[in-house]
């Protein structure tokens, strides 16, 4: 068997037995290093060759500043969105989307989004009589745009394997993040009005004024993140790194509502996840140097050269295995096996390295609501205390509006490439 192949197979074996991602991977590559007798060496060579990078900081302090965050202005965040929204039918669906919208450009996890927003919104839509399984949905489909609307972790470890620039690839998916925000508020409000779903009374001036002013500093943190990425003030590293100072400010002087005896937690908590995802990566490099030597991707490259020539066609394919892969495999190890065996495709048929790492990422995050693994949606569900068929069942529209924005981002160029090619140099 081919030893870049083993490697694959082993990993999904390894995950399917419970194994967690990153220690499935090692044991894949040692087995495929001996298969195919290289040395023993590579792997540790490989592995801090791969954690080796600047860009790759970016990951802990953003997950850090996620955490910070999350324990302080998740209900404003909401009571923001309630304040523009609020007056309108299914007010609490739409609130739940751009909130998570809003989470998502300080978290860049899907899964700290569904726990934060989710948690928050799920119980209050059941309460004012929304069917729990569409509350489940809309709060799971929603939680994909934490990691897909920048920062995203998924797009930094892209970043690491390609060298694409991090800050292209985060400006590069505002647009296939907003468009996917406003697709999903406007099935929420067709749904609204079929079902006859409950409005919250307008809310005075004043008091819309109050929540902004209260809110302020909440709704600056993404505004000062890219902001400073978009005018070339600091790197996607640089903007992590204030994003955890600006956090800990306002969580503990400002809003006052973090106590100092909790911040070990969080700082636990994020070296936890920043180590998961760096072993990873790390390994990436021994399992790519397998991959390659096995000469897996030319294999890979003669087979879809031999199915078509045609651009279109071969991206129909590429979306097709992702969101299969999705079903099967957490994002960013998907994205670290696959990337290197797909590269010399991307040359091959001329495909942008930036808009591939933005369709493949918005690809994979839309696993995580679709089963067996659908961490989201299994989150969501377990906060929504309803049966996941239902749930399921309810997710499906939501799902196919999903994969329409994922179709239209993969052939309209522009929606992934206009806005980087306006990013300083």
């Amino acid at each position: 068997m081919n030893a870049g192949l083993l490697v694959f197979i082993l990993l999904l074996l390894l995950s399917f037995l419970g194994i967690p991602i990153f220690i499935s991977l090692g044991i894949g590559t040692l087995i495929a290093l001996n298969m195919a007798d290289l040395p023993m060496l590579v792997l540790p060579q490989k592995l801090f060759a791969g954690m080796n990078s600047s860009s790759l900081l970016a990951i802990p302090f953003f997950i850090l500043a996620g955490n910070l965050m999350s324990r302080s202005i998740t209900g404003k965040l909401i009571d923001v969105a309630n304040a523009l929204i609020g007056r309108i039918k299914g007010s609490l669906a739409l609130v739940t989307v751009v909130a998570s919208g809003l989470f998502g450009a300080i978290s860049g996890s899907g899964v700290a989004t569904a726990s934060a927003i989710g948690g928050l919104t799920i119980p209050a839509m059941k309460k004012e009589g929304y069917p729990a399984p569409f509350a489940v949905a809309v709060s799971s489909i929603s939680s994909i745009l934490g990691p897909i609307i920048p920062p995203s972790i998924t797009l930094i470890v892209y970043a690491s394997i390609t060298n694409v620039s991090v800050s292209k690839l985060f400006i590069g998916s505002v647009i296939p993040g907003l468009l996917l925000v406003v697709c999903l508020m406007g099935y929420a409000l067709v749904y609204a009005k079929r079902h006859n779903l409950p409005a919250h009374e307008k809310m005075p001036a004043k008091e819309v004024a109050k929540t902004f002013k209260s809110s302020i500093w909440a709704l600056l943190m993404p505004i000062i993140i890219l902001g400073g990425i978009f005018g070339g003030i600091f790197t996607a590293t640089e903007a992590a790194a204030v994003a955890v100072v600006y956090a800990l400010i306002v969580s503990l002087f400002v809003y006052k509502d973090t106590k100092w005896s909790e911040l070990p937690s969080s700082f636990v908590e994020a070296s936890v996840s920043t180590a998961t995802i760096m072993v990873m990566v790390g390994l990436s490099k021994a399992s790519s140097y397998v991959v390659v030597t096995s000469g897996l991707p030319a294999l890979l490259l003669d087979t879809f050269s031999s199915l078509t020539e045609s651009r279109v066609l071969i991206l129909l394919l590429l979306n097709l295995l992702f969101l299969i892969i999705g079903m099967l495999m957490e994002a960013n190890a998907a994205i670290i096996m696959m990337t290197p065996i797909l590269m010399p495709l991307l040359t091959l048929y001329g495909i942008n390295p930036l808009m591939f790492g933005i369709v493949m990422s918005f690809n994979l995050c839309i696993g995580l609501v679709t089963p067996p693994v659908g961490l989201c949606l299994l989150l969501s569900n377990q906060i929504g205390e309803t049966s996941l068929s239902k749930s399921l069942k309810a997710l499906m529209p939501l799902l196919l509006i999903s994969i329409v924005v994922l179709l239209l981002i993969t052939y309209v160029d522009p929606l992934t490439t206009w806005l980087p090619s306006l990013l300083k140099k």
